[in-house]
């Protein structure tokens, strides 16, 4: 991935943090930092697209319908007793 050296405006605090940081440290705020500024600058990814996603790749993983089913039968059941539990 190509890089681009920009100039942000930070507290004075933060800019000592930064400066004293080994280059090491550096690189990886400025990782961090370029991941959440492309978070906020994105739009957002609608829920229904999120869920046809996860539900692709939990497919070519081997999941069915019948074992998601399964598992959230077992996570009612133990859910259910586990409020049991607390109830009494």
């Amino acid at each position: 991935m190509e890089t681009q050296e920009i100039t942000i405006r930070v507290d004075a605090e933060t800019a000592r943090a930064y400066e004293a940081a080994s280059p090491e440290e550096r690189r990886k705020l400025d990782l961090l930092l370029s991941l959440h500024l492309r978070q906020l600058t994105e739009p957002p990814v609608p829920l229904k697209q999120v869920m046809q996603e996860i539900s692709q790749k939990a497919q070519a993983r081997g999941l069915t319908e019948e074992k998601l089913n399964e598992l959230l039968y077992e996570g009612r059941t133990s859910g259910s007793h586990k409020q049991s539990a607390i109830n009494h």
